[in-house]
């Protein structure tokens, strides 16, 4: 069909990248010294399910769906930038400034799928000699590479992270040069850069490397707060940037969930705020857990991270995040395991599972210690739970039950009673049984004054 139009097209980009490096991918993009969009237009009247074809016309491109793959067409071009935006002035141009446009030699590589030279290799900018050497490095002038699209210094750091390969010296010098430069793209672009470095094998990786290109500072200054040592009078605390990315390369060897990892991130995010010394006990982070919680919706709008369930999910975890620590350091009760399950419902497992990433001690008795510890607390957790069904507790007798018993409206005195009640079973005073919290509503109600005027037996 190529032939027949008269005009040449390649696959290029990251399909390529990926197939040299066995990845698997079902996106590709084909760029054509012609039009994009009609070649694809040819090519879907020939496909069942041509249908499928969408055409975005002020971009000059096209995108053809066939079952789960997806094919983007668009022709060869050329960009330009001006200094205060990383969007190009796009023009016509050949195949070889389409590739020197390009972010990577990784990305850079092109296969033919012309007639003469169907499937052969077009590598200008040597991306298979860098795919082989694990590096990342740009086609052109790095200075200028990231000084037109800034969002580029997050790419490279993402593809180090997922790929886990090193950043040529001279682009990442180039990287640190421009770091600035970052605050012109939007906040968004950046985060879903960053949160696919979080998503990666090795996230603790690329973050180091956002903190030692000063990108991290641009656009992150809770985390990149929580960086150094201070020492008085001898004694020093730990850095807790540091220790916050071994949590979470500790916890993305047990779990891909996202926003657990982001829970790990910012378990210590208020101890910055929350630091201080004493002569007797050295540097304490009283509240730091209080502190870091409160801190979490802040930063998840600042940075537009979701404003709903998976904040309060992370923010949860912060706030809990001592909890089952302190429970592995003493007798555990089963008024305290209680608590714990209650506060934490069905993300208890997620806190268990953040609190063992937590263990970054050098001592490997300790570590062993503090592991047999959590075992044990996880089996108590277990025990009561099924015992007493403590997990996403719902109140046994309602706030309608007390009103309808002691014939009375809303008040502060139903609140007093249902409060009563709930810290009764917590504390195993009664079993989380409606027949037993009843009874206790009756003599709480007694206390307060309340007579009864429906028979609840």
């Amino acid at each position: 069909m190529l032939p027949q139009m008269g005009c040449e097209a390649w696959v290029v980009g990251g399909w390529v990248r990926d197939l040299l490096l066995g990845r698997p991918s079902k996106d590709i993009d084909i760029v054509v010294e012609g039009s994009g969009i009609e070649l694809a237009q040819k090519i879907a009247g020939e496909l069942p399910g041509g249908q499928k074809l969408k055409v975005f016309k002020n971009f000059g491109t096209a995108m053809l769906r066939i079952d789960d793959w997806e094919i983007e067409f668009v022709g060869t071009r050329k960009e330009s930038y001006r200094s205060n935006s990383r969007k190009p002035i796009v023009e016509d141009g050949t195949f070889r400034e389409d590739i020197s446009r390009r972010d990577f030699t990784i990305n850079s590589m092109a296969i033919s799928l012309g007639k003469k030279n169907f499937g052969s290799l077009e590598d200008l900018y040597g991306g298979l000699e860098d795919l082989q050497k694990k590096q990342i490095r740009t086609p052109l002038d790095p200075e200028i590479t990231y000084s037109d699209d800034p969002l580029r210094m997050m790419r490279a750091i993402r593809f180090a992270a997922q790929l886990n390969f090193k950043i040529d010296a001279a682009s990442f010098e180039a990287i640190c040069k421009n770091n600035s430069r970052i605050k012109i793209v939007s906040i968004e672009r950046t985060m879903d850069e960053f949160n696919k470095i979080m998503r990666s094998p090795h996230p603790a990786k690329g973050l180091k490397l956002l903190k030692k290109a000063g990108l991290l500072k641009e656009f992150f200054p809770e985390l990149n707060a929580m960086q150094g040592v201070e020492v008085v009078s001898g004694k020093a605390h730990k850095d807790n940037f540091y220790h916050s990315l071994q949590v979470l390369e500790n916890l993305s060897q047990r779990s891909d969930n996202l926003w657990l990892r982001w829970a790990a991130l910012l378990h210590d995010v208020g101890k910055p705020r929350t630091k201080q010394f004493d002569e007797k006990a050295g540097w304490t982070f009283h509240g730091h857990e209080f502190v870091g919680a409160k801190m979490v919706p802040g930063i998840f709008k600042k940075l537009r991270l979701p404003q709903d369930e998976k904040m309060k999910y992370v923010q949860k975890l912060v706030l809990l995040h001592l909890r089952p620590i302190v429970l592995s350091e003493s007798i555990v009760t089963d008024s305290a395991v209680r608590r714990l399950l209650f506060e934490a419902g069905d993300d208890i497992d997620d806190l268990m599972t953040l609190c063992e990433a937590d263990i970054t001690s050098a001592n490997k008795q300790k570590v062993k210690r503090y592991l047999r510890n959590f075992e044990l607390v996880r089996q108590k957790l277990q025990e009561i739970e099924e015992k007493d069904k403590i997990r996403n507790w719902q109140p046994p007798v309602t706030g309608l039950d007390i009103m309808e018993t002691f014939n009375m409206g809303p008040g502060k005195e139903v609140g007093i009673i249902k409060t009563a009640i709930r810290e009764a079973i917590l504390d195993g005073i009664i079993p989380n049984e409606r027949e037993a919290a009843l009874q206790y509503m009756l003599q709480e109600g007694k206390k307060l004054g309340l007579t009864p005027v429906k028979d609840v037996n």
